[in-house]
């Protein structure tokens, strides 16, 4: 994994990436990492890509301010958008970028959180998580933004989510 380059977003991979997207039938299109880039240069988030020997991997975005509402009250920057393309997973690529953003979320912050959703194509990211010491925030699950209260009625889709935390101090 010496060939692993994690960096910055930056414009001229956004081709790159959206081809690796579209080969898999993702709707991720280039004006998505435009706006990354936006609001990268204007400090509210930092996208943070992955390459294999020169190659686009994976990458995720840490939101400074999150849009969920208890971490965005207790200024808990959040992990968003955390994708690794399905070939290159369970070779250690999403656990490098994570490692990457807890850094520079230890940084600003003493505790990091991220949302991941409920169905089976979280499946991998639900036990990566807590396997690295990130714990459930106690709150239930979320849709759209807005906690789900018992005898609900929901959508299961990718906005049903159950959030965590994990303290970055030792």
């Amino acid at each position: 994994m010496d060939d692993l380059e994690i960096r910055l977003l930056q414009p001229n991979d956004i081709p790159e990436i959206t081809t690796a997207f579209e080969e898999l039938g993702w709707n991720k299109p280039a004006a998505q990492y435009e706006r990354y880039l936006v609001e990268q240069g204007r400090g509210e988030s930092e996208v943070l890509v992955a390459f294999e020997h020169d190659v686009f991997a994976g990458y995720l975005t840490v939101v400074w301010q999150s849009a969920y509402q208890p971490f965005g009250r207790a200024n808990i920057p959040e992990v968003v958008d955390f994708n690794v393309l399905p070939h290159l997973r369970r070779r250690g690529i999403g656990s490098r970028l994570m490692d990457a953003a807890e850094r520079r979320i230890a940084e600003r912050s003493p505790v990091a959180g991220i949302g991941v959703g409920m169905d089976a194509d979280y499946g991998a990211a639900q036990r990566l998580y807590v396997l690295r010491g990130y714990v459930p925030d106690g709150l239930g699950l979320s849709s759209h933004g807005r906690r789900i209260t018992h005898g609900q009625t929901i959508v299961v889709d990718d906005d049903l989510a159950l959030y965590f935390t994990k303290n970055l101090c030792p």
